[in-house]
């Protein structure tokens, strides 16, 4: 039972107040995007143990089965398989995408063989594992995921009446969805960016007043073209317009797996992933987009996007079901005078408390005290009860 010590990221899309409010710290002003609690080397967090702040990751290498379970040793390997997140976005993250675990094997062995620094920008698979990943709002969350059906998608564009757009909506009227949706994204993707850029500007100037307008589709509509704003004729407005748009409610959730192409656009929200940084990106960047590449790990089909509400688990718990297995995201709301919740042992596990105050206690009686914004670790063995009035997000292994 280790009190976490985390680092805070500072990526230019970052909010300047979220973090520091939740975190009960001073703003500098500055962007923080993301705080990350886990093992992953980029920015593992510390934890005391004798006097000396350690990386929780070296924690975990002296002492794998004690500190993961035999379980999740057998299953993913002498690592922690997950990093847990608070994300705090003030403008819109790239549009992405990410592989499934054997397009990122392929990938990643592809690359290593042609000798591609992981620092390189055209490197697209920094490491062989894919990555599923589950976005909880703490407020209200706005962003874009996976496809509408390519009709929809057709009267948004056409609504737009840009001349210049016309044969993308007879496109998604005349060709198979799958191929419609492949088509018109390589086609925006692939044009010359600079002459294109007025076309898109004109396009994103059209959603605005139709943003304003209060229409049907006005959220998306507003939604992208505010999104533009921040990359003026950057194509990928375009592919956004192909997206589900979603506006989110505190406690709920969404699930991005393998080939949906996703963005964040504002708000702040805690997110739980397996431990990769493979990214493709498809729009509202300035960072390398492989085209080909992408145009591979993209599913081309409509689905709806799915918002995940918690269903009730055991002692008190509520679980956020996914298919993921390197993850569980669950949440304790504990109102006063509650019966202690006892979260299961078994597995290596994060508790971050977002709101009000709670007490882990053990059976031999230490306790630690977790505030907003506080986290704590705890090894597969490790058995707590939760004390106290507030709310605790727990992440675990899913096995």
């Amino acid at each position: 039972m280790d009190r976490l010590s985390n680092t805070v990221r500072p990526y230019a899309w970052g909010s300047t107040t979220a973090l520091p409010e939740l975190l009960r710290q001073p703003s500098t002003g500055e962007p923080q995007a993301e705080l990350w609690m886990g093992a992953h080397p980029g920015a593992p967090s510390l934890v005391d143990r004798n006097g000396t702040p350690t990386p929780l990751g070296e924690i975990i290498a002296a002492d794998p089965v004690t500190e993961l379970g035999a379980a999740t040793v057998d299953a993913f390997g002498p690592r922690l398989p997950f990093l847990f997140k608070v994300l705090a976005a003030g403008s819109p993250l790239s549009l992405q995408v990410h592989p499934d675990l054997d397009q990122a094997r392929r990938g990643h062995a592809d690359e290593e063989r042609r000798g591609v620094p992981v620092s390189a920008s055209e490197r697209n698979y920094k490491d062989d594992n894919h990555k599923p990943e589950l976005i909880c709002a703490l407020g209200e969350f706005e962003g874009l995921c996976g496809f509408r059906p390519a009709d929809e998608s057709a009267e948004i564009i056409a609504a737009l009446e840009i001349d210049a757009l016309k044969p993308y909506v007879d496109l998604l009227h005349a060709r198979p969805e799958s191929d419609a949706l492949r088509e018109m994204l390589t086609a925006v993707l692939s044009t010359d960016r600079a002459e294109f850029a007025d076309t898109v500007r004109m396009a994103a100037a059209s959603a605005e007043r139709l943003g304003a307008a209060g229409g049907p589709h006005s959220a998306a509509y507003a939604a992208c073209a505010a999104a533009a704003h921040h990359y003026p004729g950057d194509p990928g407005f375009l592919a956004a317009l192909l997206l589900n748009h979603v506006r989110l409610q505190p406690g709920e959730a969404l699930y991005l797996g393998a080939g949906v192409p996703h963005a964040y656009l504002s708000g702040l929200g805690v997110e739980l992933m397996a431990n990769s940084d493979n990214v493709l990106r498809c729009g509202f960047t300035p960072k390398h987009v492989d085209v080909p590449e992408l145009l591979r790990v993209v599913r081309f089909e409509s689905r709806d996007p799915g918002v995940l509400r918690p269903e009730a688990g055991s002692d008190g718990a509520e679980v956020y079901g996914t298919p993921a297995r390197e993850f569980r995201l669950s949440r304790y709301v504990r109102a006063p005078g509650a019966a202690d919740s006892e979260p299961a042992a078994g597995s290596p596990q994060i508790l971050f408390c977002t709101d009000g105050e709670v007490e882990l206690v053990r059976a031999d009686g230490v306790e630690l005290t977790l505030g907003r914004g506080q986290s704590a670790y705890l090894g597969a063995s490790e058995e707590v009860r939760l004390r106290g009035t507030g709310t605790v997000f727990r992440a675990a292994v899913a096995l």
